[in-house]
């Protein structure tokens, strides 16, 4: 009995023990330290200024696990003021780390400054890149991929290899230049050409015959749609910005500015090498650029003609749009099933229509959203909100709707309360694609259409599977709308990811809030926060 009692002793014992361990063991941590420097480089085989990062073009990436902790210590050692955003990553109750000028202040030059964020629920193809000015169009971005923690099943078979492929288009002007260039009032050109993985050709990846490998694929360019395909292969879509997929096989996929797809390719063609192609697409011309993939032995080298792709056909890609539908049985970062949260049963509480346009202000070309043309203010908005300074935004700038009226400068910001569940509608009047992007949530995708949207256009919504993604397309002369839970608080930037129209004033901020301090719903400043404009380091 003494014996039995011991033993029962220890076996509690060593259960608390345990226990305490687990809730109060942190996850992961990677740490990175990155110099942001000037170099010359030849992607259109032309040496021209780009931006490297730790020397690298593209940047280096990052190879994350859900929930991994993030701390990357950012030297700037150029002569502008800088900053990254983590696309896509939602930073959960910490827009402190988003990395954009509604919530930090810029990394000054010759200075440092340190993010740490969490891959908190997360998994999937993701990316980052310079958020200030126009730097993003001369390099400073690269991918960051959230691989499934070892407990938690995917829905396709472990691939043999992983390959990760950045496609941006390119100009041979410098961003001083290009912003010299919208600062004068005139639109950016076509840009000169495409790039993958920073290279316009030559680029080469090999693979074994028989073997499954994942390609992560994301738009990194600052102002054109791409279609993507490989000569004499089919893709099969698995996940969407951390959404598993409907598991569609394609023999092209349109990926548009700042979006990121996944799929699997089965080598199971003759032994030789393949075209991978990347195309502009609703381009006049038509820009392409190739890299190759490669059987492991091939002695045969890829022949013409390229695969064709889609140019202008605006309904095919709408129509392929709609394909693109959640795997509601399969779990993504959690255990629980995508299709356990019926977003298409929650009544909506906000109507949010975002009409883009273009206009001139001052004889000057600008851009706007329901007519006001974004101006950052020179106190971040998050740093303004949470130490009460007075004059820096107000939230009667911008409407619900468009409205009748002249464009004006303007800082806007939508106040919802958190929990809230909206709608937004991106209206596209204009001629041209355009591509949205939400920070801090996922949105999910619930109806493209042409023409003006109104409220009979919800009868058409897809309320069953439709894909949750942070970017969003919206076709010329059409609408897309997407449905968002808003529980994360904070400062979160919504901005078109046509990187000279947010230049030039498209995006704007929401506001995600309520009256209760907790840590449960929102972080403290961190301690290394910067401070500039009105707002002070307390003492």
């Amino acid at each position: 009995m003494k014996q039995t009692n011991l033993l029962l002793l220890g076996f509690l014992w060593a259960y608390c023990f345990s226990y305490v361990f687990v809730i109060n063991a942190e996850d992961p941590y990677l740490f990175f330290t990155w110099t942001v420097t000037y170099g010359t480089r030849s992607p259109l085989d032309v040496p021209q200024q780009v931006i490297l990062i730790n020397g690298q073009f593209p940047g280096p990436p990052i190879e994350g696990v859900t929930n991994n902790n993030i701390v990357v210590n950012v030297i700037n050692k150029l002569d502008e003021p800088f900053l990254i955003t983590w696309n896509g990553i939602k930073q959960r109750r910490m827009s402190w780390q988003d990395g954009v000028l509604g919530t930090n202040c810029p990394i000054q030059p010759n200075s440092n400054w340190t993010y740490h964020f969490q891959l908190k629920d997360q998994i999937g193809t993701y990316t980052y890149f310079a958020s200030t000015s126009m730097h993003r169009a001369s390099g400073a971005f690269g991918a960051l991929n959230v691989h499934q923690r070892s407990v938690i099943f995917v829905p396709y078979p472990k691939p043999d290899g992983d390959f990760t492929l950045l496609v941006s288009d390119w100009y041979k002007m410098s961003h001083k230049q290009l912003r010299k260039r919208l600062d004068s009032g005139r639109a950016l050109p076509l840009p000169d050409g495409l790039l993958i993985n920073g290279a316009s050709k030559g680029l080469v990846f090999t693979g074994q015959h028989g073997k499954i490998y994942r390609f992560r694929i994301s738009n990194v360019g600052i102002s054109t749609s791409i279609n993507f395909r490989i000569q004499g292969h089919m893709m099969t879509l698995v996940e969407v910005e951390g959404s598993h997929t409907l598991q569609e096989v394609y023999e092209s996929l349109d990926v548009h500015v700042g979006q990121s797809v996944t799929v699997l390719v089965t080598l199971k063609a003759p032994v030789k090498d393949y075209f991978i192609v990347a195309s502009t697409r609703f381009t006049k011309p038509v820009l392409t650029t190739t890299s190759i993939l490669r059987y492991q032995g091939s002695k045969i080298r890829p022949s013409r003609p390229l695969p064709i792709g889609p140019t202008y056909h605006i309904h095919w890609s709408m129509k392929q749009a709609r394909t693109i539908r959640l795997n509601l049985t399969a779990n993504a970062a959690r255990p629980n099933p995508q299709g356990s949260f019926h977003y298409g049963t929650i009544p909506i509480n906000r109507t949010l229509v975002l009409a883009n346009g273009r206009t001139r202000i001052n004889k000057k070309l600008r851009y706007t959203v329901n007519r006001v043309s974004y101006v950052n203010p020179t106190t971040p908005l998050k740093l303004a909100d949470w130490y009460n300074i007075p004059g820096v935004f107000n939230f009667r700038t911008i409407k619900n709707i468009p409205t009748p009226g002249p464009s004006i400068f303007g800082t806007s910001v939508f106040d919802v309360a958190l929990h809230e569940y909206v709608e937004f509608v991106f209206q596209n009047n204009e001629r041209s694609i355009q591509s949205w992007h939400i920070d801090g949530t996922n949105a999910y995708v619930v109806g493209y259409g042409s023409g003006t949207w109104n409220m009979a256009m919800r009868r058409r919504y897809n309320l069953v599977d439709a894909v949750s993604r942070h970017t969003f397309q919206v076709y010329p002369m059409s609408w897309t709308s997407v449905l968002a839970s808003l529980d994360n608080k904070g400062m979160w930037n919504v901005r078109s990811q046509i990187w000279s129209r947010r230049y030039l004033g498209q995006e704007l901020y929401v506001r995600v809030w309520n009256n209760e301090k907790s840590l449960y719903t929102e972080a403290e400043p961190p301690v290394n926060a910067l401070f500039c404009g009105k707002a002070k380091r307390p003492r």
